[in-house]
């Protein structure tokens, strides 16, 4: 079947209206990922990605309009999903952190290595990911820092998440010393093998059986439920209580906006002093000023 030319509009408002449905249908079904209790990615994820896909589409057409290929852009009739973010973040208290790493198993395959990768986790706010792909060459123990330059995602090693995710996080001792000692009893120390590699062969460890381990592990300790992200949002709140700045704070989650760093600043020191100045202003000795007794209007 052919199409006239004057039958062209149209059959291209036709062929938009359609790809608009489908592109709404796409949102849908994509705003249901993730949003599993469980082992699922956490609330608001789905979303996220749903958007920069959506907007990397507009963006096609935009430059496809600009270039007289295209007259409309379809993306904008499309009702984009709100993001929508946790309204209480999950993690650890470091007694809790302490219960978790001691319920791994020594006598399980990872377990000895899994208990310095929750650890590793919670103290420097590493991604799975960025764990995963964490080469001993990547640490550099005089400096104090961690350089994170590679992720393992979708089966792939490649870059991090964002330009911002390439970045130094502070070494803390403690995990310096774990990650001597782990190292001291794995057999693959070489500066481009894997810091959590597989035990028996070196090579990557599966994502899904590190996240089952975690599971487990956390039911045995008897923490509430939490995803293994939860050592990350461990590692912002304890920097941020312990008086971190946001904005270095952002630099070590590899955050490229702000404002998701901010999730933090509810945990980090009060330096207004508003507790005392509350307590100062309702202290009994506050009635002789006379404010009991003043009326307005």
């Amino acid at each position: 079947m052919t199409t006239t030319i004057d039958q062209q509009p149209e059959a291209e408002a036709k062929l938009e209206l359609t790809f608009a449905a489908a592109a709404a249908r796409y949102l849908s079904s994509r705003q249901t990922i993730g949003l599993k209790s469980g082992t699922q990615r956490e609330l608001g994820q789905a979303t996220n990605s749903v958007l920069r896909q959506v907007g990397l589409l507009g963006a096609v057409y935009n430059y496809e309009i600009r270039k007289g290929r295209c007259e409309r852009n379809p993306v904008r009739m499309i009702d984009m999903p709100r993001q929508v973010r946790q309204a209480e973040i999950k993690f650890l208290s470091v007694a809790e952190l302490e219960r978790l790493i001691d319920a791994a198993p020594l006598t399980r395959l990872l377990g000895p290595l899994e208990r310095v990768l929750y650890l590793t986790a919670a103290m420097t706010g590493l991604r799975r990911g960025e764990l995963l792909a964490l080469r001993w060459m990547d640490l550099d123990a005089d400096a104090g820092l961690i350089r994170v330059r590679r992720s393992y995602r979708r089966g792939e090693f490649g870059t991090p998440k964002s330009r911002r995710s390439s970045r130094a996080v502070p070494l803390a001792e403690r995990v310096r010393a774990e990650l001597e000692h782990h190292r001291q009893r794995s057999a693959f120390t070489e500066p481009h093998d894997l810091v959590f590699a597989h035990p028996l062969h070196g090579r990557v460890l599966d994502p899904s059986r590190i996240l089952k381990d975690f599971h487990t592990d956390r039911e045995a300790a008897g923490l509430r439920p939490l995803t293994l992200h939860g050592l990350r949002h461990t590692f912002g709140t304890r920097m941020a209580a312990a008086g971190a700045p946001i904005r270095a704070l952002q630099e070590w989650l590899g955050h490229s906006d702000i404002q998701t760093t901010m999730i933090y600043a509810d945990y980090a020191p009060d330096s207004s002093q508003g507790a005392v100045w509350a307590a100062r202003a309702f202290e009994p000795a506050a009635d002789s000023t006379g404010l009991h007794t003043r009326e307005t209007g």
